[in-house]
């Protein structure tokens, strides 16, 4: 079994707002021996289908509104996994997320006449401020020590290449079915709610980890061109939280996972022009 795996190669494509499920790919990809991590935002404007190459794929990704963010959706409908052998994904959640699985392997499935041979949903510190403040301190990172357990277990299935297809949620479905189609709807535009505090120090972080490339500094100020994820990597990212989602979320904490840091962020967008100058600065 050993001597098989070591033979098959991975790629893993991951998309991540607040770095959650960056790390969960990275963990579980250095468990697989072989494997390349692709983030999806880079390749976002690529033309015509994308095609992995290698014997196992994977997509790793957070939930929103019990489904999958509108790149990961729009990427599933462009892949070719025709020559795979093995195809997973792993979602992160604060709560609930199995139904994104089942939007996930739906598309892939309506795109190229196979689905995922295995799903995963893992438990990791929740960051939408509007609905609830962000868990700190040990509680943060107990969740995390635990998310670590779980991907390892997880990353031992995929590598003995188990049929692990996720059960079905019916809590979870009901809610997708609620509020997924109104997110996918209007989520490039969601951004008009951002607003900026008289705080800003004109940083650029925003700007260099928004993984749609969708903020620009305007006079030294920050402006949303409605190509949002609402990913919420301004939000959290921001070193003085100039940035807020209207009023919902002052006062409410911010997150990011602790081993991810801006310039991780902005590989994810192919942003790697300035990125040997500043590893060194890039201590915040």
């Amino acid at each position: 079994m050993q001597k098989g795996k070591e033979k098959r190669r991975t790629k893993i494509y991951y998309f991540t707002g607040t770095g959650n499920s960056l790390a969960a790919a990275r963990r579980i990809g250095e468990s697989l021996g072989e494997c390349e991590h692709i983030p999806i935002a880079s390749i976002k404007e690529a033309e015509g289908k994308i095609e992995p190459g290698v014997e196992r794929v994977g997509i790793v990704c957070p939930v929103y509104d019990a489904g999958v963010p509108l790149m990961i959706r729009d990427f599933a409908g462009r892949i070719d996994l025709s020559s795979a052998e093995y195809c997973f994904a792993v979602v992160t959640m604060a709560g609930m997320g199995a139904s994104a699985l089942h939007v996930l392997d739906k598309t892939l499935r309506d795109n190229c006449g196979r689905g995922l041979d295995s799903g995963f949903a893992v438990r990791m510190p929740g960051n939408f401020p509007p609905l609830s403040k962000p868990p700190q301190g040990e509680k943060r990172d107990k969740i995390l020590r635990e998310a670590d357990v779980k991907l390892d277990e997880i990353a031992g299935k995929i590598g003995e290449g188990r049929k692990d297809y996720p059960a079905f949620a019916p809590v979870s479905s009901l809610l997708k079915i609620l509020t997924y189609g109104k997110f996918i709807k209007g989520v490039r535009s969601y951004d008009s709610e951002f607003i900026v505090k008289d705080n800003c120090i004109s940083c650029h972080v925003c700007s260099d980890v928004c993984p749609t490339g969708n903020i620009k500094l305007t006079g030294g100020w920050p402006k949303w061109n409605h190509n949002c994820e609402l990913c919420f990597a301004c939000l959290h990212f921001c070193p003085v939280e100039a940035i807020q989602w209207g009023k919902r979320t002052e006062g409410r904490g911010r997150y990011r996972h602790p081993d991810i840091r801006i310039l991780d962020m902005k590989v994810q967008k192919g942003d790697n022009e300035r990125a040997g100058s500043e590893l060194i600065q890039d201590t915040t």
